[in-house]
């Protein structure tokens, strides 16, 4: 069977996936300045027998990599990102970021890493293959827009029938491989709020407009509606991340600027988030008679994965029995929000994630200048990508 002489080869190539994803932890590049990353993943298919790739795609480097089977049959997209975050490492690893300040805290080194060798594994056993596997290395997914918007303005999507992603996750148990039907990950957006008042000394109050009053009662009111105006079965959150106030003990702020970030699991509650954001907003005027600006932008959408082919990922992974798959289990609702969404709002898909909290010490979390991942988990997510492609696209033995 073509997907045991994948598998096969894959053990081949371990150690050369793990040297790719070190390579690149030590170069990391931010958000639409992956520059010499781009440069790296192009250069890696020089030698490799694709059947054509573009560079540049969609103007912010992004490349796409095709690979037509011997017989025709449906097109499956399967995507990786390879962009970092601007912390400052304290892994203390020996190939630690070497650019300082940036650091690929949340994994996308890795995803890089597996997809690359395995697109070379797949381009190997193409003449064995049906259909055609569309390989997305995408930028910029940490910083919004997001890099998937300007690619699918591009075209990376036509012709697709369904997308599959992986993202490798400390927090899960290594060995194992999460999915989840239906409504998987948040949706995001972000606020800006300034509250302009009237200045003046703190020891006459009654001549002033307090920005910091006004500010802290919004602050507080927003807490309500989580718990007041959302169905307790429903999934959001509020948070503000920014109160600057910052001013003199004895002057009373004219101006306070706050900003938030808003996370739920479906459109409707994001929807209720903005609508009583607004109406607060519109009351604190009233209120405090001051003046607001308000800046409101819903981002990345909510992640949905189609349950039908989700189903088969699942199936396809347990059935192929890969030896360090331990388990292939139902993951709840995860907080983060993720721009692979904006993919499957076009076509169905399937975004999945492979466990990778170290063997010993602290698993970190994603995004913490200390994180780490099992380099375990590089294997599992090829071999576990490389079973539900060729069930997809099915293979001519």
């Amino acid at each position: 069977m073509l997907l045991n002489d994948v598998l096969e080869k894959l053990d081949e190539k371990q150690d050369r996936i793990i040297e790719i994803r070190r390579y690149l932890h030590e170069h990391p590049e931010l958000s639409f300045e992956e520059e010499e990353t781009a440069r790296f993943i192009g250069d890696f298919y020089k030698d490799v027998p694709v059947d054509d790739i573009e560079t540049d795609f969609g103007g912010q480097r992004g490349i796409v990599v095709t690979i037509k089977g011997a017989e025709p049959g449906k097109t499956i997209a399967i995507r990786a990102d390879f962009d970092a975050l601007p912390i400052k490492e304290e892994t203390g690893l020996p190939f630690a970021s070497k650019n300082e300040g940036v650091m690929h805290a949340c994994g996308h080194d890795g995803h890089t890493a597996y997809m690359l060798v395995l697109a070379e594994t797949l381009a190997e056993y193409k003449d064995r293959l049906k259909g055609t596997i569309r390989v997305i290395h995408q930028p910029a997914e940490e910083m919004p827009p997001g890099g998937a918007i300007g690619m699918i303005k591009a075209g990376v999507l036509d012709g697709v029938d369904a997308i599959l992603g992986i993202h490798v996750m400390t927090n899960m148990e290594t060995g194992k491989v999460f999915y989840r039907r239906g409504n998987t990950q948040t949706g995001r957006s972000y606020f800006k709020l300034i509250v302009q008042g009237k200045g003046g000394h703190g020891s006459s109050p009654h001549l002033a407009n307090d920005a910091v009053v006004a500010a802290s009662s919004f602050v507080m009111n927003l807490q309500t509606i989580v718990s007041r105006r959302i169905n307790p079965f429903d999934v959001a959150t509020v948070t503000i991340g920014n109160l600057d106030g910052k001013g003199t003990f004895n002057v009373i702020k004219d101006s306070v600027t706050i900003e938030g970030d808003v996370r739920a699991m479906s459109s409707e509650t994001r929807e209720i988030v903005e609508r009583e954001v607004r109406a607060f907003t519109e009351g604190l005027e009233r209120s405090f008679r001051v003046t607001c600006d308000l800046e409101y932008k819903n981002d990345y959408p909510v992640l949905y994965n189609d349950p039908e082919v989700t189903e088969r990922v699942r199936k396809s992974i347990e059935q192929a029995q890969i030896p360090e798959v331990e388990a292939v289990l139902e993951t709840p609702p995860q907080p983060p929000s993720e721009d692979f969404a904006y993919y499957l709002e076009k076509v169905p898909g399937c975004f999945f994630y492979v466990g990778a909290a170290p063997e010993s010490g602290e698993a970190y979390p994603h995004h913490h200048p200390k994180f780490n991942i099992d380099e375990k988990s590089l294997i599992i997510s090829a071999k576990s990508m490389a079973a539900a492609v060729l069930s997809y696209c099915g293979t001519t033995d």
